[in-house]
Formats: structure tokens, sequence, C-alpha cells
């Protein structure tokens, strides 16, 4: 499964970016991430091209968590997105990358006073208040700064999207937003009008991640439509903005099968646009959040192959043969918290017919399982795994678990590799460590 800019090269290496990584791989060390920098840009173009198309007046924000980093917070900029933030520090980061802050959607079930603060103070667009004591919060925050400060409210439209428990999050029972159907989601939007400090401009639904199947969006469409025109009915107010969130799935392995995003965006502007003359209420701006699929494909991880080794198994009777790779539960927390499945490639082998089951294991002190089944061609140790899709939230989930360096970031494009984040060095992971005094020697 090869994945945007790769090929295969004339010395049968994958090659990525124009670049080869074996060559990126003795130039940087592994693990190594490799970011993809033109499919992240054609991914880009895709989301706001598709649903000007396809909706009209419209505006698609990067979700930063899935990937953040200053470069791809200039490149995100440079395509005339807006940028989901979630956190002071992710706030922080676009800042100094220089990103307009006016173009932020301030996220969170749980901001601190201080995060508030620097919202306002940061001039961001538009923040999401998740709880009534944080409405009122935002308010008195804003009305000391002297603004009006512009929100939107997260709902939970009640919508099963048959994903993985914990990357579900638009069912009734959650600790993010409203529920529209027990009465919290009126009662919200009556309060954001009621305070000086904020100005109601809109509505926003989120009902899972790496969703394979587009039709909860059909469904969500038709709850936010039918809450709008509530709102329209009992208080008078005409909801602006239209926030569908994010979610689409992204190839992991060669069985899935998303849909694109143009076909994305043509379903959920149909969605929303039915559902709003279904109930009857003026066209609002549509705005979507999507992260993994910007950056997913995008991305790679290289490791070097350690031990192999070969362990029998009772039942079926055999052997398994395990792969040990020099990364895993720091760079990819994924498969443990998620069950994630990858696929991968031996890179300096990318031609080689895959003729062998391999279960590629992490060295940290867990199971850390990274892929529990793959076929590969004959791997040596010394050899160079690349895990494809592994753009989003790898890098963002990456811990000094077992107190491993984190990877470096490279970002390649027609040949150029640059480095985007270095890796970090073994005084960094105890700079921030302090001996008290009674155990000074």
């Amino acid at each position: 499964m090869l994945l945007g800019t790769q090929k295969i090269s004339t010395r049968d290496h994958l090659e990525v970016g124009g670049c080869d990584t074996v060559d990126l791989a003795a130039q940087f060390g592994t693990p190594l991430y490799v970011m993809d920098e033109a499919l992240i840009r054609h991914n880009c173009k895709q989301y706001v091209d598709s649903f000007a198309d396809c909706y009209g007046e419209s505006a698609v924000a990067f979700a930063s968590k899935a990937f953040m980093t200053t470069a791809m917070c200039r490149i995100i900029d440079q395509e005339g997105l807006w940028l989901d933030v979630a956190s002071a520090g992710e706030l922080y980061t676009a800042k100094c990358a220089g990103f307009p802050t006016q173009r932020i959607i301030f996220h969170g079930n749980y901001k601190s006073i201080e995060e508030l603060e620097l919202a306002v103070q940061s001039g961001v667009g538009l923040v999401a208040p998740d709880s009534l004591a944080e409405i009122e919060q935002l308010g008195a925050v804003a009305e000391d700064a002297g603004v009006r400060q512009c929100v939107i409210l997260r709902c939970n439209p009640g919508v099963d999207p048959h994903t993985h428990r914990l990357i579900s999050t638009g069912q009734e029972d959650s600790k993010f937003g409203f529920n529209i159907r027990s009465g919290d989601a009126m009662k919200a939007v009556r309060k954001a009008l009621s305070l000086s400090g904020l100005k109601l401009v809109g509505l926003h639904c989120h009902v899972g991640s790496q969703l394979l199947d587009a039709m909860p969006y059909v469904e969500a469409a038709k709850v936010m439509a039918g809450f709008m025109k509530r709102i329209s009915d009992e208080t008078g107010f005409e909801i602006g903005i239209l926030n569908m969130g994010g979610g689409i799935g992204v190839r992991y392995i060669e069985e899935h099968n998303p849909p694109t995003i143009a076909q994305w965006a043509e379903l959920i502007s149909k969605s929303v646009t039915d559902a709003e003359n279904e109930a009857g209420v003026c066209k609002p701006k549509l705005m979507v959040e999507p992260g993994r699929s910007i950056v997913g494909e995008a991305g790679i991880t290289l490791y070097s192959v350690g031990p192999i080794k070969e362990c029998g198994i009772p039942e079926p009777p055999g052997t398994r043969t395990y792969l040990a790779v020099d990364g895993g539960l720091s760079d990819n927390p994924r498969p443990t918290m998620y069950d994630a499945v990858y696929s991968a490639i031996i890179a300096n082998k990318a031609a080689a017919e895959p003729v062998k089951e391999y279960r590629v294991s992490g060295k940290h002190c867990e199971t850390d399982m990274l892929i529990s089944s793959v076929l590969l061609p004959e791997a040596e140790a010394g050899d160079l795994l690349a895990v494809q899709t592994t753009g989003a939230y790898n890098y963002s989930m990456a811990s000094n678990y077992n107190r491993f360096t984190r990877p470096a970031v490279v970002l390649v494009k027609e040949g150029t590799a640059d480095l985007i984040v270095r890796r970090e060095t073994l005084y960094e992971l105890v700079k921030c460590d302090l001996m008290p005094d009674r155990l000074k020697v």
C-alpha cells in the first residue's frame, strides 16, 4: 500500500516526497517520523475546494491535536484553513508560528481560567465553552477585558457512530458538550445569549473519529437543524454557523475504505442542506474540523529492525516470529490504547515479495505490540521498517515512557528533507528534575 508521493525507487527502496527513506534514516536516525508535505497540502486544498463547491459559504479548521508543530501551523495558514486548538499549549504553538488568532477555535471540555484569559487576550476567533459554569466564566473574562467574545456551543446529537468506544464522542452520555434531548443545550443557549461579554454565533457537534461510514453525519445534521429551529422558535435567535466537526477515517490497512474528501464534502453538504430545508431554518455558514484525514496518510514512521526470534505457540501448534524495532509504545501508543492496526513495508527491500508473517513488537517494558500480524519480505536485523499512516496522533501522543527520547520529525517535499522537530536528548529527559536537599549526598 503506497500512499501520497510514495514510490519504489530504482534502488528498490521506499521513497517519499522524492527522498529515499534509507537515506533519511541514515541522516536523521530512527525512530523517525516522516511527513509528506505535498499530500498534506493536497488534502487541505481538497477540503477547502470541495466544501466551497458543494455548499458555498464554508470554512475548514484543522484539528491540531492530530499533528501540531509550528511548521504545521504555517502550512495550515498558507492553505487558508482555520485551526482548532484545545489547550494553552496548542494555542501558544500557533501564536509562536504567527498563525492568525482570529482563525482559531478554542475547544476542550475543561478550560482553566488562565486558558480562557489567554484565549480572550489573544483575540481567538471562536471559543467553544463546554459547561454552564464555563459559559459564565468566559463571559466574565470577556467583560473584564472589555470585549465581546464570539462563541459556539458544542452539542451532543445523540448519534452512535459505531467506531471504537474510546473515540466515540457524539452519543448522549459523553463528557463533551451539551445534551440536546435533555434540555441542557437549550439552557446553554439561553445562558450565552444573556451575557453581555459573549456573542453566540453558532453550534458545534462531533460524532466520533476514524469513521469509515459517513452516514452518522446524516443523522447528526437532522438533529442539529432541528435544534436550530427550536432555538429560533423559542428565542428568536438565528444560528449563523453550524460546525459539523471532523472524524472521517483514513487507510491504515488495505481493507479500510473511507470516503474520499470530495465524497465526504458532498454528503455532508447535502445532508446539512436537506436538513436545513426540512427544518425551515436560514442557511448558516458550514464549518468542519478534519484532522486525521489531512495528516494521517501523509506520515510514516521509520524504525531500525533489531532482534528477530521464533517463539513456539501451543494452539495451533507452530511458531510465531517476533520482529523487534527500536521504538514502540512511546512513539505510537495507539495500538495499546485503541487496538489500532497498521501496515508496514521493509523500506530497504520495498520491491521484494512479502513471504513471511511477522509480529512487530516495540522495545518497552510492556506487551508493546505495534502490529500483531503483517506479511513482509524475509527480514533481517538492521533492516528499515516503515510503518504506514502514522501522521495523525503518533507524534502528538508520543511520551517519554521508559525514559525514551521522543523522535525527530522530518518534512519532505520534492527531494528536500527539513527537520521540523529535532530529536530529544538524554539531557532533556532530566532537565526538569529537581533534587531535594535532603537527598543530596
